[in-house]
């Protein structure tokens, strides 16, 4: 079973773009658009990875990765947060809110695909 991505990005270009790449590197995925969209969406479907912009309107990815980490079910998701945002101030508040990873935009694909792959294996057994 090919493993399963919620791309989370208020910009239809950047959603687009990130799903031709991981639907190219045999990924499935799902989009939402924002924050609260996304945490909806989490509560019927359970992607093995989040993929989560930090700048976005309604709820921004930081919230939602906090959001998830005080639950349960989702406590050990695997969350990569994606911002044009570089500094080490962002990158540490990211890592505080929760997020398994934390990389630069514009995300170069190989590196992408690497560290979704990085990941996927180390995702704590239940």
């Amino acid at each position: 079973m090919k493993p399963s991505i919620l791309i989370v990005d208020d910009e239809p270009l950047t959603r687009n773009l990130l799903r031709l790449m991981l639907e190219r590197a045999g990924f499935d995925t799902s989009e939402a658009e924002d924050g609260l969209k996304a945490l909806l969406m989490m509560a019927e479907q359970s992607p093995d990875v989040l993929l989560l912009d930090v700048m976005m309107p309604n709820m921004d990815g930081l919230t939602v990765c906090e959001k998830l980490r005080a639950q349960p079910e989702t406590a050990v998701l695997p969350i990569i947060l994606l911002s044009a945002r570089t500094s080490p101030e962002a990158v540490r508040a990211g890592l505080d809110a929760g997020a398994t990873k934390y990389l630069s935009k514009p995300i170069n694909r190989k590196e992408l695909i690497n560290t979704i792959h990085e990941v996927l294996q180390n995702i704590p057994a239940a």
